[in-house]
């Protein structure tokens, strides 16, 4: 296949993609700020487990919540499920309903999840298709051969995919796994983990017992048991929760290399030099055709002119 053919493909893969991968990327830049923010946020100690218990039965006295989320960065505790209000979100700090005002960064790294996976039309094909997309683009790229660098526009374009190639193929790669499943490693269920689910207020003393609840993300239903999600030497860590005790679930490495939750803050800041690269690609990519598309454009009218 000839490399005039080879660049014609990967123009036209990237300008079908470009709005879909617009989003995507722009989204997980802003979610490579997440695992900075939670990570800096953290303060050993400083959520017992009598507090959150007390909260637990301020604001859930039936038993009915089946999850909670921690947010160091705002300092509350969100407990879901609660009737008859459906979902509250208390203020560690005095106990009572958070301000709304205070949950915009949550918010915000909601929202970019929710786009980032679904692009909120429930398109989460669409997202899996682009990501199909950005790895041929890739490979197409590298099979055009090492480029001439120059100091143009095109020159840093192709200069700063093929410097940092092994992240721009990590993020969307990993990003594909996920999507369909895949955790390259085996998840058998962790020996202990029987009987009846917990209760949600003895799931948080049973992770209590040898884990700092301020180091926690959430606790919600996996499967038929409860499981909990902790930020332990720079890493996100999931146990299964049972009376027996705190049990460490298998690795997913995609989730973990794909959302910069493992390796501390080195990881997290790689992923943020990731997403910046590929918004660069793409922004440099789409400028390097319009500015092509205008010259032909400029030259038409003038031969338009002389004719």
């Amino acid at each position: 296949m000839s490399k005039s053919l080879l660049l014609r493909l990967h123009r036209w893969v990237a300008l079908m993609f470009a709005l879909p991968l617009l989003a995507v990327i722009v989204t997980g830049l802003i979610l490579s700020f997440e695992p900075i923010v939670v990570q800096s946020a953290i303060k050993p100690g400083s959520v017992s487990v009598q507090t959150v218990e007390g909260l637990l039965q301020r604001y859930d006295p039936q038993g009915t919540a089946r999850a909670l989320f921690l947010r160091p960065n705002e300092n509350t505790l969100t407990i879901n499920a609660v009737q008859p209000g459906g979902t509250v979100t208390v203020d560690l700090g005095t106990g009572e309903p958070a301000d709304p005002s205070t949950r915009s960064l949550s918010d915000l790294f909601g929202a970019a999840r929710q786009i980032h996976e679904h692009l909120l039309l429930r398109a989460g094909w669409l997202v899996t298709a682009s990501t199909v997309a950005m790895l041929a683009l890739i490979g197409l790229g590298i099979f055009m051969g090492w480029p001439r660098l120059r100091n143009t526009l095109s020159g840093w374009h192709k200069g700063m995919a093929w410097f940092l190639l092994p992240l721009v193929i990590l993020s969307p790669l990993t990003g594909l796994l996920l999507a369909f499943g895949i955790s390259l490693a085996p998840a058998p269920a962790p020996a202990g983990v029987s009987g009846p689910p917990l209760p949600l207020r003895e799931a948080v003393r049973v992770l209590a017992v040898e884990h700092d609840l301020s180091s926690l993300g959430w606790i919600r239903p996996l499967g038929r048991n409860l499981a909990a999600r902790m930020a332990e030497d720079g890493e996100m860590r999931t146990y299964a929760l049972s009376r027996e005790g705190a049990v460490p679930m298998a690795r997913s490495w995609p989730r973990l290399i794909h959302e910069g939750n493992w390796g501390g803050f080195a990881l997290a800041i790689l992923n943020l030099v990731t997403s910046v690269a590929l918004l660069g690609l793409l922004v440099t990519g789409s400028w390097i055709w319009l500015r092509r598309q205008l010259r032909r454009l400029s030259s038409r009218q003038r031969f338009a002119r002389v004719t």
